[in-house]
């Protein structure tokens, strides 16, 4: 074999040392570029962190987290879990593990996985930086089985509006919606908004059982087409679904994609759902995992999947390495205005297609909404970004929290909801508190992103005092429900139920 003689040559003649397994793993990457943008090689020290995202649990100590400025923040500690148990708070930053710096620009995600996950049963040291303190807090922490959630939040909007977020298609996810959904039917749904935005896909299985919950009978869900017959496949509707009758929106953006199309492209196709929000990211291809012998895993794509009409989603592509409108095509949607302005989506007349009751909708990228909402980016600015790099409107929030835990815990929910106020005397203080981390004030801008930092403050307030982000069901119900105030796509979602019941009915004119 010429890959295989070559690689001896370099080995033994090369005037170097050289790592040849490095080498295999280069040599692997480059030559799948050649193929297309989804097909990949992970190496095995890797392998852990690609199944993270779509693991049921894990074991480790319990905390989200987050990376500002080579530091990692605690966002919050899962209840219950390791973390809390030993006194680690949200807001703390985590600079020592089992004694060595855990700072720096080397510092990421990966880093941070393999340095805190491990074995159940096993110890961790681990060392804290509190508020303005000097000293550094020594923590133990017992590593557990820690349980990860796909569902966001679950909750009434009104007396009949269910809401339910869905941030990725893990191994728990759909268990876990039908327990959302029952929960909100015991309380008395009648219209649902699905909330898919930014949404990376998962399992499709998970992704074709959610999209049965709500189409009767045995319609056509997705199917499958491949170079090879056994990688052909068609999923039907099955099951007597939780919500088979009832008004539908389910939100979508340039975020969501893979199983969130299936979901999406489903409900679309079938007149089941009115889709609202920016065209979806476009990835309709299916890979298969491939475990090697070094421990590696190869994702190899086998198959293209197609919605019940019939439309591939998938994006135009060549080969990734040398295709950067591929690698970019977000940002293009950006440059050319396609997140503002939806006739400035141009769609090709062969790629149209008929849903079951005669819609048109098109295939070639993506899953195009019924209503187009643009995207909000009046609140974005280089101030509100120095602020968020710094966390300082996390920090400031959890320590308001703290200061103000007695007072804020008497509070029921919709009171704090509906009376609580963010005071000029706060956003002065995230001001000052700002400068001093270095985010030189701006005024104009300022005056641009100040009811986003508001809403933002207050959410974050909440999610503190209620703790259901980082409580047993995994749910930020409070959180979610605060910021809907500044949700253009949310907002406008709740205005549709009459022309998504239409749809539902057969009336098939979508303006």
């Amino acid at each position: 074999m010429k890959y295989k003689e070559i690689l001896t040559h370099i080995d033994r003649d090369y005037v170097d040392t050289v790592n040849t397994e490095d080498l295999i793993d280069y040599s692997i990457e480059k030559m799948l570029e050649k193929l297309d943008p989804h097909t990949v090689y992970i190496p095995a020290k890797d392998l852990q962190m690609a199944r993270a995202q779509l693991e049921g649990d894990f074991d480790g100590i319990g905390v989200e987290f987050n990376i500002f400025k080579d530091t990692v923040f605690v966002v919050a500690p899962i209840a219950g879990g390791p973390s809390e148990t030993a006194g680690i708070r949200a807001g703390d930053k985590i600079v020592e593990v089992d004694g060595k710096p855990m700072v720096g620009k080397e510092v990421d995600n990966s880093t941070v996985f393999s340095r805190l996950r491990g074995p159940k049963g096993s110890k961790v040291k681990i060392g804290i930086k509190r508020g303005l303190a000097n000293d550094l807090l020594n923590f133990t922490v017992t590593r557990n089985k820690i349980p990860t959630y796909s569902i966001d939040a679950t909750y009434m909007i009104d007396n009949k509006t269910g809401y339910i977020k869905v941030n990725r298609f893990a191994a728990n996810t759909y268990e876990e919606f039908k327990k959302a959904m029952n929960t909100l039917k015991n309380e008395g749904m009648q219209q649902l908004v699905l909330d898919l935005r930014g949404n990376p896909g998962g399992y499709m299985d998970r992704a074709t059982n959610m999209a049965d919950e709500f189409i009767a009978g045995n319609k056509l869900i997705v199917y499958t087409d491949g170079k090879e017959s056994r990688y052909d496949s068609r999923v039907n509707a099955y099951i007597n679904g939780v919500f088979e009758k009832g008004p539908v929106v389910v939100l979508i953006d340039e975020g969501s994609a893979s199983a969130s199309e299936i979901v999406a492209g489903a409900l679309q196709d079938n007149d089941r759902a009115l889709i609202v929000g920016r065209r979806s990211f476009g990835k309709g291809l299916v890979q298969a995992p491939i475990p090697l012998e070094d421990g590696s895993e190869l994702r190899l794509t086998i198959s293209r999947y197609y919605t019940p009409s019939g439309r591939s989603i998938q994006k135009p592509y060549t080969h990734e390495g040398e295709d950067e409108d591929y690698t970019m095509d977000v940002m293009k949607r950006y440059e050319h205005g396609e997140l503002f302005h939806a006739d400035s989506i141009k769609f090709n007349d062969s790629l149209k297609f008929q849903t079951v009751k005669g819609r048109t909708v098109y295939g070639g990228g993506g899953i195009m909404p019924d209503v187009f909402v643009p995207l909000d980016t009046s609140y974005n600015t280089k101030y509100l970004n120095k602020l968020v790099n710094a966390n300082i409107i996390r920090e400031y929030a959890f320590n308001y929290y703290t200061k103000n835990k007695a007072e804020l815990e008497k509070m029921k929910f919709e009171d704090f909801k509906n009376n609580f106020a963010v005071t000029d005397q706060m956003m002065k203080d995230v001001v000052n508190n700002g400068t001093a981390a270095g985010a030189q004030f701006n005024e104009l801008e300022y005056n641009r992103s100040k009811e986003f930092i508001r809403t933002q403050l207050k959410a974050l307030i909440a999610r503190s005092v209620w703790k259901s982000g980082s409580g047993s069901t995994g749910l930020n119900n409070e959180y979610y429900q605060v910021m809907s105030s500044n949700d253009e796509v949310y907002n406008q979602a709740l205005n549709l139920f009459d022309r998504a019941a239409e749809i539902e009915k057969g009336k098939v004119a979508v303006k």
